[in-house]
């Protein structure tokens, strides 16, 4: 008789199921997008490192180049 009561309120308790609702809907939006990178991931690389260098070549240019001649070569006249 006892487990027929818990069977019947744990059936009654609707408390869960906004949240599967919810993981389920993230779920049908994130799976596609997931699909199309997987597609198309050598194209998005391409793009980002376009993008990538391209804000590397304006922040050289706006900063001067770091890694150029800014650096010391260790070779001097101390002893």
């Amino acid at each position: 008789m006892r487990a027929a009561t818990l069977l019947r309120r744990l059936h009654a308790d609707e408390r869960g199921a906004q949240g599967l609702e919810k993981l389920l809907i993230i779920a049908a939006i994130v799976l596609p997008l997931l699909g199309l990178l997987i597609i198309f991931r050598d194209a998005v690389k391409e793009w980002v490192g376009q993008i990538w260098e391209e804000a590397r070549g304006k922040e050289s240019a706006a900063h001067g180049d770091y890694f150029g001649s800014q650096v010391p070569t260790g070779g001097g006249s101390g002893g």
